[in-house]
């Protein structure tokens, strides 16, 4: 369950937070259009802030600023042209169909852009539904963008007088998915779960846990720190080396599974790292509540008997000795995470004062960047393009059922099923499929939920609170649970037409008539012109091997001393694993499409596996570096880890380096070294080569079940 919707953290979070705030400013502007004119012009401003609330995300001030300005630019420009041509029906349904075609090519910005492109729909259809002469359609543009700018300059001075709290918030959620991300790594000592589906649980949580550290980056460090925040600063570089840590904590499972199936120290490994992760989530907690935390967990007991059975432990001879090495190291990193998490908690009481940061040359690649490029939208006005066939979708499926609504027996509101269509279909099939069901399940509780507010509820003061809260639970739940935004949509809307037309009962069944048509035209418009997710899969794959390609070197560059700024190191980690991250969000929506459309996904299964354990050993190495710094015989060391990224697996065509004086060939320590980390730098080498070379098999299992012909040496090439 998403931390949010626990009662305990709900009023906390960000969402609830939002939510809150783009109530109060829609219906605080109502309030105040009404106080000083009539309602149609009342309405008509609502509208307006109503469409600039949606883009209102959680997002850096200069970032915020420039999406809501676009969505006021844009919106009022569409309800201006609807409204001037809303007299000429042909003329009308041409600017629907071409609105509809241009505010959908604007997915192919990302994520951000959606939001942008719904609420270009919507003001298009609420702005079709009565005929206006130049000068109505002119006044209607301007209250449109006085509602519109209005909300805007309300929200940016809010955020601007709640950015520390704000911050502190994403940083909890950042925080919160770690612990779930830790949690899931305890779930690896468990043998009831079965290894490999636990590992591709961990892989899905790694890619949540990127976008909200993502997320938190945005926001923290982007522009100068203030002096109150010291302490957010020194929990997100905390956080981050927490991460580090976790990551590197990737074992043998395979070997201590063989040896300790029923031995008390696997789930007493698993219980430990289970308080880890619950240790966590009491600093997110706290930050939540704006307080300095202190750990409230205690990990002595299950510290004291794993102790107690690594010391009876009997002698162990060949693969017993290994794994028992393996058990005493995963003990060993236990250890460093408790402390970590310590550290954590001590900087969440960090003094005030401006802190130390990277040069914002450095932090610039670590941080999301805004690009609008106009090329970016012409270079994908082609057909093969995905975002241009959505496009085509949408157009053809809103003029449908506009059309469709003339004609059918009841009174229908147009606009209500091009909602619902807009609503539901989606660039890809999964997430409308997903939408389908939700907005089917929460307009029929919504309506059923209205219809018993009405029947008891009389008072109008009573209805307005019901309609703010549907108003503060519309986007408070939206990225989260939209199933209970769709809930909210449809009480929100019942009960402003309750509110102004009271005696209009029907309404209700027509709302779920025109919801279920839209759906049914969504359902039918997903399966013309698709872009299924296979079609994507060797582009996303190729992605993740150059990506894979320049962690590799710039561990390489790291761990070899080339370089001591890990700033290179930090940018191509989180560029590996946002492509990871793509590649297993494709792969989950594949999963969700009609079975013969699916390709490879064992494959793309063991290949994701495999790059994040490729990760996790590279951590683990420079954590083992750290860990035996004392006595480190550098010039050794680097010879053998030459060895390694020179070696074949990871980076192949290049020769071995020739093994130093004291290092046998191959990479291996001679007698005459007494570093005590060579065993363990030698178990550490031994299981990223085996990984290594499961990548390159399961990346060739790929090229073949996509039908895809590379030449041997290519494809080795870029797995390293």
């Amino acid at each position: 369950m998403h931390y949010a919707l626990a009662p305990r953290t709900f009023l906390f979070s960000h969402y609830f937070y939002t939510g809150l705030r783009i109530a109060a400013g829609i219906v605080g502007l109502t309030s105040l259009a009404y106080a000083v004119a009539d309602l149609p012009t009342a309405m008509v401003v609502a509208m307006g802030a109503l469409c600039t609330s949606l883009m209102d995300l959680p997002s850096p001030l200069r970032h915020k600023f420039n999406e809501m300005l676009a969505g006021v630019l844009m919106c009022s420009l569409v309800a201006f042209v609807v409204s001037l041509c809303s007299p000429v029906p042909w003329l009308l349904r041409s600017v629907i169909v071409l609105v509809s075609f241009l505010a959908s090519m604007m997915v192919v910005y990302g994520r951000k852009a959606m939001p942008l492109q719904f609420v270009a729909l919507f003001v298009m259809m609420l702005s079709s539904e009565a005929a206006a002469t130049p000068l109505q359609a002119l006044r209607h543009g301007a209250l449109f963008f006085g509602g519109g700018a209005g909300y805007m300059a309300y929200a940016m001075v809010v955020v601007w007088l709640l950015q520390r709290r704000l911050k502190q918030q994403v940083l909890a959620e950042a925080l919160y998915e770690l612990a779930a991300y830790t949690s899931a790594k305890a779930g690896c000592y468990d043998m009831a779960n079965p290894l490999a589906a636990q590992m591709e649980k961990l892989v899905r949580q790694q890619s949540v846990l990127a976008e909200r550290q993502q997320a938190a980056r945005d926001l923290i460090l982007r522009g100068k720190p203030e002096a109150d925040e010291a302490a957010l600063l020194q929990v997100h570089y905390a956080m981050f080396d927490l991460y580090e840590l976790v990551l590197s904590t990737h074992t043998d499972y395979v070997l201590l599974r063989q040896h300790f199936a029923d031995d008390p120290v696997l789930p007493l490994l698993g219980d430990l790292i289970g308080k880890a992760a619950l240790d966590i989530e009491s600093v997110a907690y706290a930050m939540t509540r704006d307080r300095p935390s202190r750990s409230s967990i205690d990990y002595q007991p299950e510290l004291r008997a794993l102790g107690a059975a690594l010391r009876r432990l009997p002698p162990g001879t060949g693969e017993t000795i290994d794994a028992q090495a393996v058990l005493r190291a995963a003990h060993n990193k236990i250890g460093e995470v408790i402390a970590s998490n310590a550290r954590l908690h001590a900087a969440s009481r960090a003094p005030q004062g401006v802190l130390p940061a990277a040069s914002g040359a450095a932090l610039k690649p670590l941080l999301t960047q805004q690009r609008y490029s106009l090329g970016i939208l012409l270079s994908n006005l082609r057909w093969t393009s995905p975002t241009f066939r959505f496009a085509l979708r949408v157009a053809m499926a809103i003029s449908l059922g506009l059309v469709s609504a003339e004609w059918l027996p009841w009174t229908s509101h147009g606009y209500w099923t091009a909602l619902t269509i807009a609503v539901v279909l989606k660039p890809n099939f999964s997430l409308t499929r997903q939408r389908r069901a939700d907005r089917l399940v929460g307009t029929l509780v919504g309506c059923l939920l209205t219809a018993a507010i009405l029947h008891f509820v009389h008072a109008p003061a009573l209805l307005f609170g019901f309609l703010f809260v549907a108003t503060a639970a519309g986007p408070t739940f939206l990225t989260i649970k939209y199933r209970y935004t769709a809930i909210a949509a449809s009480v929100q809307a019942l009960l402003l037409i309750g509110l102004t037309v009271p005696h209009d009962a029907s309404v209700i069944s027509e709302r779920l008539l025109d919801t279920l048509l839209g759906t049914l035209i969504a359902t039918f418009f997903s399966y013309v012109l698709p872009s299924w997710e296979y079609q994507s899969l060797p582009l996303l794959v190729d992605a993740v091997r150059e990506a894979h390609r320049k962690y590799i070197g710039a561990a390489a560059d790291l761990l070899l001393g080339r370089t001591g700024d890990d700033v290179p190191y930090r940018i191509s980690r989180k560029g590996f694993m946002d492509s990871l991250a793509n590649l297993s969000a494709a792969l989950g929506r594949m999963l969700e499409e009609p079975a013969r459309k699916r390709r490879a996904v064992a494959e793309l299964n063991r290949f994701t596996v495999q790059n994040y354990l490729l990760a996790a050993h590279v951590a683990a190495l420079r954590v083992l570096l750290r860990r035996y710094a004392e006595g480190l015989p550098r010039a050794e060391v680097e010879a053998v880890l030459g060895c390694l990224f020179a070696g074949p697996g990871v980076a192949p065509g290049a020769a071995p380096a020739p093994a130093p004086a004291g290092v046998a060939a191959g990479g291996q320590p001679g007698r005459n070294t007494a570093w005590a980390g060579w065993v363990p730098l030698q178990r550490r080498i031994r299981l990223l080569q085996q990984d290594a070379a499961q990548l390159a098999l399961s990346g060739a299992a790929i090229d073949a079940a996509l039908g895809r012909s590379l030449p041997e040496k290519t494809v080795t090439e870029k797995i390293a």
